[in-house]
């Protein structure tokens, strides 16, 4: 390759931070191929078929964003004292030229100011500093200014104003060395006498109850609730949805939604011996049934909705305008996936091949062409149903996070955001500009996977999510915190950079592609602040260093799990040495549980799937098993969790012993961290994760439900022992967050 083709690669992947070389976890170098740095680039639409069809097109470009004054948004933070923005003026309007500028408020209010450009301070290497109105105000908001000169011209600009705050919101219990510990559970698995077949939104109702009254804990930690298509086995996992933006119709409790009691109809075929058949096999059912559990809901809930387009939304009533209102302030995003899951059902229903979009008829494949603005025109009302799920999903999830406050917990709900969408789903159909074509989301090799991984989705296109101001991303956070205390980023390194493959290539061909993490963590403190929730930032794998000092600037708490904290001694870490801005947990859904770990029962459940097929891998794996379980237990008794004689030997059992339990629970509660977390897995000695990385049909992933019902935590000696062993700890410690409790015998 010419040396000058080579540099114009270079100075290319540095303006849209491309690295052209890493470090992996073992400290390898990783020099990236040429191949590699041009697809990407292509990826951001260059064209990149001869070095100088690459180099026009990136002068182009250069020239379309040059001749724009201002950029499409400015992220700030409210504390900055001589705020601005740059300016980009040419030339020819320097001398005598003027600008006005319009600055307006979120709230409405504008304020307007008029400058000689002569008069304005070199800002940045791109031109000049723009000032704005101090002091700044936290929000969005618009500026529009026109750059006039005599003889010239007027140039007009816009810009969207972001004003963050210097950091996240906390609550109060966790200022000033206050700490929390919270249950994380699948709220999919959650069994119970009374739901239909999946947890629902009442059993997790009455499961903060117990969390509260029981365990005094803050908060309750739950899966993402995202929208999936709930088919088996490859459309179950929660990390994996079709929609990040709206949530699993699934988590209804269809007896409590207003309509079922006034609908004689849903009634009758409620009570009736066919639905009652299958409601109790799905019920008994070891596994969640994805797809029978959607069928029953799904019909009852169309009885009810036929009910309320008849009775209310065509009479105008208090409820139907409040559901109006409701759909208004929603948007285009509740319009776009309601009609993409009425085209769905249509589609399929009429050839049952159609399972995802890229197959649909070419005319439905866009959101916005005529044949789909023809169908929402004539398919109104199953459109409509789709948003009156949302709408119950909202109100059902209102009213737990309502009764959490009133327990007094602190934090309450404990959502989840997904780092992927599936590239088959809602999201990609509906917004395909705010995604790359060309590449799919992966990591380097690890601990966890040697090869690497190929996630198989797509990165976000971070020059759509500029040009839209941001907007989009606004409300994938907003949207996934709404009616929750707590937000957990899965991966938050995505806000930093992804590790990209090109199409075509594996994971070794890959790099990293960097974002405008400033701009994503200021947003995300300032919807923190005023959804008045809290950021935990899942930060496992390979990560840069700034990513954990800007997490701590921002005070959002880092992710810690008890299997990945060790010294240099190789033991795990004394909890003195876990750092305060931190969540500390057990395990997590894709790794062993505390039982299963001490088991191999995780090994074991590999081996079955058919995904460790290797004996001499297999038996290295239980070897290092059993060091890993005598390192766990030299740090429990030196720590003092375990008493000086406690057996060795103890790293040959197969089962956790009630001792051994109770020191791993004592040993997470003690860390400084502000939060602990403990899977209702591990609070129960539970031997199976919810998800073995690598299967599909092989293992049942996403499906698995509680051994115990949640009529039973209140009810049972056992479970009543598990949850006065988990308080004790708390009360010990200080993470007691609702003091009054009754007791989880009582």
């Amino acid at each position: 390759m010419p040396s000058s083709s080579a540099d114009n690669i270079r100075l290319l992947c540095q303006e849209f931070g491309i690295d052209t070389e890493y470090w992996d976890i073992w400290g390898h170098h990783h020099v990236v191929e040429p191949a590699s740095l041009l697809s990407i680039l292509g990826s951001f639409g260059l064209d990149v078929s001869s070095p100088d069809s690459l180099a026009e097109s990136a002068r182009l470009r250069a020239v379309r964003v040059g001749s724009r004054p201002l950029d499409p948004v400015a992220v700030l933070t409210v504390v900055e004292a001589k705020p601005g923005v740059p300016l980009r003026v040419p030339s020819e309007y320097l001398a005598d030229g003027q600008v006005a500028m319009a600055l307006y408020w979120e709230d409405g209010w504008a304020e307007r100011r008029d400058f000689q450009i002569s008069s304005l301070d070199t800002g940045t290497s791109d031109g000049l500093l723009l000032p704005l109105p101090a002091p700044l105000r936290l929000g969005y908001h618009d500026l529009e200014i026109v750059i006039k000169a005599p003889e010239r011209p007027d140039l007009r600009s816009t810009q969207r104003i972001i004003v963050a705050p210097e950091k996240a919101w906390l609550p109060e219990q966790l200022k000033h060395g206050g700490r929390a510990a919270g249950l994380a559970v699948s709220l999919f698995g959650l069994r119970s006498e009374r739901n239909w077949g999946a947890g629902d939104f009442t059993d997790l109702a009455n499961l903060t109850d117990w969390v509260a009254r029981a365990l005094g804990a803050g908060f309750v930690a739950l899966n993402p609730l995202h929208a999936i298509h709930n088919r088996q086995p490859y459309n179950t996992s929660p990390y994996l949805p079709l929609s990040a933006f709206h949530r699993n119709y699934l988590y209804i409790d269809v007896e409590v939604v207003d309509d079922f009691k006034l609908c004689p109809t849903a009634l009758a075929v409620f009570q009736g011996p066919v639905f009652q058949k299958e409601l109790a096999a799905v019920r008994a059912a070891e596994f969640v049934e994805y797809e029978r559990v959607a069928r029953l809901k799904l019909g009852l809930l169309r009885l009810l909705f036929r009910r309320f387009l008849r009775e209310e939304w065509s009479r105008n009533t208090t409820r139907a305008q409040v559901f109006r209102k409701w759909i208004a302030e929603r948007g285009d995003l509740l319009d776009r996936f309601a009609t993409y899951c009425a085209l769905d059902e249509s589609l399929h229903k009429q050839n049952r091949d159609l399972w995802i979009w890229p197959d649909w008829p070419e005319p439905y494949r866009n959101p916005e062409s005529p044949e789909v603005r023809n169908y929402a025109q004539t398919h109104w009302r199953r459109i409509l149903f789709h948003k009156y799920l949302q709408w119950q999903i909202d109100l059902q999830l209102d009213a737990v996070q309502t009764r959490t406050r009133r327990l007094g917990m602190p934090i309450g709900l404990y959502h989840d955001v997904a780092l992927a969408t599936d590239r088959c789903g809602c999201d990609l159909w509906a917004y395909r500009d705010f995604f790359v074509t060309g590449a799919r989301v992966g990591s380097p090799p690890d601990d966890f996977a040697p090869e690497g991984q190929d996630w198989a989705f797509p990165p976000p296109n971070s020059e759509t999510h500029r040009e839209n101001g941001y907007r989009l991303f606004v409300e994938s956070i907003r949207r996934n915190a709404r009616h929750g205390g707590a937000l957990r980023i899965d991966h938050v390194m995505r806000f930093f950079r992804l590790f990209w493959i090109p199409d075509g290539a594996n994971a070794a061909h890959g790099t990293y592609v960097n974002e405008h993490w400033q701009d994503l963590l200021r947003i995300l403190a300032l919807e923190s602040v005023r959804g008045r929730f809290l950021i935990v930032g899942e930060d496992l794998g390979t990560v840069p260093p700034c990513l954990r000092e800007a997490m701590d600037q921002f005070s959002m708490l880092r992710y810690k799990l008890f299997y990945f904290e060790k010294g240099n001694d190789g033991l795990p870490l004394p909890p003195r040495q876990y750092p305060r801005s931190a969540l500390v947990s057990s395990t997590t859904h894709d790794l062993p549980t505390i039982a299963g770990f001490w088991a191999g029962r995780d090994i074991e459940a590999r081996r079955t799937a058919g995904v460790l097929n290797d004996q001499e891998l297999y038996e290295r794996q239980k070897s290092e098993r059993r060091e890993e379980k005598h390192r766990m237990i030299e740090a429990l008794v030196r720590d003092g969790f375990l008493p000086g004689n406690f057996p060795r030997e103890a790293a040959d059992w197969p089962e956790l012993t009630g001792e051994l339990h109770n020191a791993v629970i004592g040993y997470l509660v003690t860390t400084p961290s502000r939060l602990m977390l403990l899977n209702q897995e591990d609070l129960t000695k539970e031997l199976d994760q919810q998800n073995l990385p690598g299967t599909t049909w092989q293992y049942p992933n996403w499906r698995r439900k509680t051994i115990f019902s949640v009529e039973d935590l209140a009810g049972s000696k056992r479970a009543g022992d598990y949850a006065l062993m988990f308080r004790s700890w708390l009360e010990r410690t200080g993470r007691i967050s609702v003091p009054s409790a009754e007791s989880p015998r009582s």
